[in-house]
Order: structure tokens, then C-alpha cells, then sequence
């Protein structure tokens, strides 16, 4: 995702999106956003003031590298967010203690050992003739699977969630809910592009902005009242049920892409709230303009 990367992901526009809607607000406080590499293992974090985790979007397949490093940076500077919070949200398992809490979910089966024989099961077990595989630890559907029954069951080494396949992610596409500091901020539609199903920039995926309905944004807000405690930023995403109601997809608490297109006020609202947890006022030389 950086942008001197000689192997640059399609998507790395959105790393500069991101950059581009946070430094100036951030620069009103004094701030300066340096972009660096999480596994630089030269990086000094004791000369920074804050670190705000990024598009870190190889962490699933170095989890425990990773981990590691959040914890090195806590120990210099505040992370954003906590390490402890991230580590709870890097396995989906977390969904489980969401559900215990309240949380809809599509139904899931969860599959430590993804072998040939307990995948072809799956379908039996989940009632359902189409199915998507997910890796347990992972995003951005890098190692998922749609698979119908009867065929070919492809090498799945990661730990795995399955679930069936809702149809609404084609008829009307995914929800998106940005947080910051637990308020919401702004909501949108991610759509797949025509003999696709995944909604990211990457397959084609494309964003809608949209004004959510009460009930809709209930249903994300119940969501983030199931945290102890607000994180900075979050990301709520969710598919409507054929009730009518919004299921649970997942809580982004890592590396979320926040979507600053669809919300203006992104930028200067998390600088905002940066500002204020480290206890910031806005430079004097910006006050005066």
C-alpha cells in the first residue's frame, strides 16, 4: 500500500485517499502524519507522539509479527487502537462473543481444520447449497471461497468460517457504518461489480453513499454498544436479512479503509478526536487565518 512500493496493490489509491483527508486537519494541531512501514524493525516510535494503524492489509498472514509490533509501539507511544483491542478483533472469533452479547449474525460454522471432507460436510451441516469460505484470520477476502455443492473443493490450510451465501449482497449490496469515538459519522453501499460477489475496489467492488434509516442505523449502533469501550474509529459492516433487519458481517476495529469520499467530515472529525486524546489545541498560526 505504500506508495514507493515497487509492488504496489490496486487498491493503494485508498491508502492515499486516507492520507490525503487526514494530514491536513491533523496539521491544524500541530501534527504531521509519516507514513512508515509496520515491519521496519529500524523505526524509532519514541519519536513520535501517536501511531494510527493504517492499510496494514499483509497482517493476516504475519498475525503474530504483527501482534508483536503493536505491542513494541505501545510500549513507546499511544496506538490507535490498542493492541489488546486489535488482537480480540484479528480472529473472527469474536463473533461468537458478539452473538453471545446480542449480535445477528449470518449463520457459521467454524472450521479449525478446513479439510476436504469436513468442507464438503459443511453443506449439510449449514442447510445451504452455496456457501463462502472464510479464513478465520484474514480480510479483504484474500484465501475466500463461494463454492456450490458438488464442486471442487480447493486447498483451504487456514483455519476457516463458513456461512451461506446471501443473496442481498447482489440485490442490494453491503453496508458500511464509520465510527469515531463511537458516534457515527457516515454510511454507504458497497456493490459488486455484474458476475462478481465481493464488494472490494480490487474485483471490481464500487461504493454508493446513502443516508441510513433509523432502524438501519440502530442496528449498527447496537453493535458498538456491545465495546466496554469506544475506540477511536470502527467500521460496522452488515447485510439485510430477508426480515428486513441488518445481520452482522464483521466490527473493523485493525486497518478499516474509512471511506473519506463518502464522508467529508472524516478527516477533520478523527483529527478532532486524535487532538483531544492527546490532549492538543489547534496551532495558533491556523487559529489566526
Amino acid at each position: 500500500m505504500l506508495p514507493d512500493s515497487p509492488d504496489r496493490r490496486s487498491d493503494g489509491y485508498e491508502h492515499d485517499l486516507m492520507i490525503a483527508a487526514l494530514a491536513p486537519p491533523l496539521r491544524e494541531y500541530g501534527l504531521v502524519v509519516e507514513v512508515v512501514d509496520w515491519a521496519d524493525a529500524a523505526i524509532d516510535w519514541h519519536q513520535y507522539q501517536a501511531a494510527i494503524i493504517g492499510t496494514t492489509w499483509d497482517y493476516w498472514d504475519h498475525k503474530d509479527e504483527f501482534l508483536a509490533t503493536l505491542r513494541q509501539i505501545e510500549r513507546a507511544i499511544t496506538l490507535y487502537n490498542p493492541a489488546g483491542l486489535v488482537q480480540w478483533n484479528s480472529h473472527k472469533s469474536y463473533l461468537k462473543q458478539l452473538a453471545d452479547q446480542g449480535a445477528r449474525l449470518i449463520p457459521t460454522l467454524w472450521l479449525d481444520d478446513a479439510s476436504q471432507t469436513r468442507a464438503a460436510a459443511a453443506f449439510d451441516q449449514l442447510g445451504s447449497d452455496d456457501l463462502v469460505f472464510k479464513r478465520q484470520v484474514g480480510a479483504g477476502a484474500s484465501g475466500q471461497y463461494r463454492l456450490q455443492r458438488g464442486d471442487p473443493i480447493p486447498p483451504m490450510p487456514h483455519a476457516m468460517m463458513v456461512q451461506p451465501f446471501v443473496p442481498q449482497i447482489l440485490a442490494e449490496g453491503e453496508f458500511s457504518f464509520i465510527f469515531i469515538e463511537g458516534e457515527f459519522c457516515h454510511a454507504l453501499l458497497k456493490k459488486a461489480q455484474p458476475g462478481d460477489y465481493r464488494i472490494q475496489s480490487t474485483y471490481g467492488g464500487y461504493e454508493v453513499e446513502i443516508s441510513p434509516s433509523a432502524d438501519d442505523l440502530a442496528d449498527a449502533q447496537a453493535i458498538m454498544a456491545t465495546l466496554a469501550a469506544q475506540p477511536l474509529y470502527a467500521r460496522v459492516d452488515m447485510i439485510r436479512e430477508n426480515d428486513g433487519r441488518l445481520l452482522l458481517m464483521e466490527l473493523e476495529l485493525i486497518e478499516p479503509y474509512l471511506y473519506p469520499q463518502q464522508g467529508p467530515e472524516l478527516g477533520d472529525r478523527l483529527a478532532r478526536a486524535i487532538a483531544t486524546r492527546l490532549d492538543l489545541r489547534k496551532s495558533a498560526s491556523f487559529d489566526a487565518k
